[in-house]
């Protein structure tokens, strides 16, 4: 008499069960929030970096001229002789599989685009005058650059990169569903489509609802990426 009782080893109260239960899904619903949002923060981010890296060389070609530009052009036409997303595989295949690598793949794919445009646009702006008198005044090169050329030249390139959301998201998640992109447990739209398919039977809402949100991705940038352009082109406005 008078001695305490303990709980048997190995039981749990269903209290303490329910409650770890809600809390460990809560942490993995957080997780996997925030591995979404890297996810799309990344795969956003992924036309900046190729713009960049094109903008700047295609400046360079465009004002610069000569061989400096025929040797810009005939790299960036080496990349363009490849289908970009074939380009990616290839270069995917020898980084390895990962969401960054795929990312990286699909720089190095995208980035002569962007070149060329720029390289056209800046030789159609470096012959102006206000850029030719700058020139003669002896204002350094850079300056003119990024002071008169690149204020120029910004709008096709906004519109370009508007474009290419879609393309971009769409190229991710190719890359993600046949496994060389994004990797569990990252929340990728491709991945999610290729999990769901062996069972679209049973749990068709998985890749269902993942392809369709890739789907109106595109269909969005899409939009946005012409009506920027009908926006910004003098000819249709006035039309």
């Amino acid at each position: 008499m008078g001695r305490r009782l303990h709980a048997p080893a190995g039981k749990f109260r269903p209290a303490q069960v329910a409650a770890g239960d809600h809390a460990h899904h809560a942490a993995r619903r957080e997780h996997r929030r925030h591995l979404r949002k890297e996810v799309q923060a990344l795969t956003c981010r992924l036309p900046f970096f190729a713009a960049f890296i094109g903008t700047l060389l295609g400046l360079i070609a465009g004002y610069r001229g000569g061989w400096i530009d025929s040797l810009i052009m005939r790299i960036s036409e080496l990349f363009l002789s490849f289908p970009p997303l074939l380009l990616s595989l290839v270069a995917v295949t020898f980084l390895g599989p990962g969401l960054v690598n795929a990312l990286i793949a699909l720089i190095i794919s995208w980035w002569p685009w962007y070149a060329r445009l720029i390289r056209v646009e800046a030789s159609i702006v470096k012959s102006k005058p206000y850029v030719e008198i700058s020139a003669a005044m002896g204002v350094p090169d850079r300056i003119i650059i990024f002071r008169h050329i690149l204020r120029n030249v910004t709008t096709p390139l906004i519109v370009q990169i508007a474009a290419d959301l879609g393309t971009v998201i769409l190229a991710a998640g190719s890359l993600a569903f046949i496994g060389l992109g994004a990797q569990p447990p990252s929340a990728d739209w491709g991945l999610m489509v290729a999990q769901g398919r062996n069972l679209i039977f049973d749990q068709w809402w998985i890749s269902t609802f993942s392809g369709l949100a890739i789907f109106l991705a595109v269909l969005s940038f899409n939009i946005i990426g012409d009506a920027l352009r009908d926006h910004f082109d003098p000819r249709i406005t006035r039309q």
